[in-house]
């Protein structure tokens, strides 16, 4: 009996331990320094791996749309911690190209402070702050949005969205190429988006804690999203439109979801 009581108190003693291991763990006190997130950002088309050159099951309208580019720009990523504070990550280091031509679909944020997140925040294209400093103010950015195709002119702006491809309808039954360009024209017409994005679970970061956030989009929402509903038998080529660019904008902001967490471990 004495051995028995023993081996039971033994036991209690080690659960005890792990349960306080355990909490050790989860104590915002142990979430010290800072690390990194990173995005990942799954390009997908109505629940299917997205893949250029393939073409897809019709979409609302009834197109089957094959596409050959789809890059845009992710800019401005803030994160907000379980007290409701939020960090802005450092905006001249904040300007991404998110590209799936050149396989480019992660980002990685480095110094974030230690502590949990509930919510991540990012925007669709590049804001009128950044925009209005001039050319000169853009960075090493300005050079990268050029060599992949995400520009129009300095004075015309950056493209925001650059999806392209070929499509056929009903009407139109021999395979039609499409492009739709879709960002700010200089300062008049302001097609930037902002994106919120609450998480399933807290990201947790610490100098011994790196984590991972895994996005999935739905590129077919660009073109059929929850309020607009593009037409490419209407028209195959949007850029400059004041009536339709705005829509695609809205669209763009719509097609991003949080699909899973990953906290890992140390660096």
């Amino acid at each position: 009996m004495k051995h028995s009581l023993l081996a039971l108190s033994a036991l209690f003693a080690l659960f005890m331990t792990s349960c306080s291991s355990d909490d050790d763990m989860n104590d915002d006190d142990a979430l010290t320094g800072s690390g990194e997130i990173s995005i990942k950002f799954d390009n997908g088309y109505n629940g299917n791996d997205l893949v250029l050159g393939v073409e897809n099951a019709a979409n609302a309208n009834g197109e089957k749309i094959t596409i050959n580019r789809f890059n845009y720009i992710i800019s401005n990523v803030r994160f907000v911690n379980k007290d409701g504070e939020e960090y802005t990550y450092d905006k001249d280091s904040s300007y991404f190209i998110i590209s799936q031509e050149k396989e480019e679909d992660q980002i990685e944020l480095d110094d974030i402070p230690a502590g949990e997140y509930t919510t991540l925040k990012f925007g669709v294209g590049v804001d009128q702050e950044k925009y209005l400093q001039g050319s000169e103010g853009q960075g090493d950015f300005l050079v990268e949005a050029e060599e992949n195709n995400m520009m129009w002119s300095w004075q015309a702006g950056y493209k925001f969205l650059n999806f392209e491809g070929t499509f056929t309808s009903e009407s139109i039954t021999e395979a039609t190429e499409f492009k739709i360009h879709m960002g700010s024209h200089g300062s008049e017409l302001d097609n930037y988006k902002e994106v919120v994005l609450q998480l399933p679970m807290n990201v947790r970061v610490s100098d011994e804690i790196d984590s991972n956030i895994h996005l999935k989009i739905d590129a077919s929402k660009i073109l059929a999203g929850a309020t607009n509903s593009i037409s490419l038998t209407e028209k195959q080529v949007i850029m400059v439109d004041a009536e339709k660019s705005p829509q695609i904008a809205v669209n763009t902001s719509e097609m991003f979801e949080v699909d899973h967490i990953h906290n890992g471990g140390g660096h």
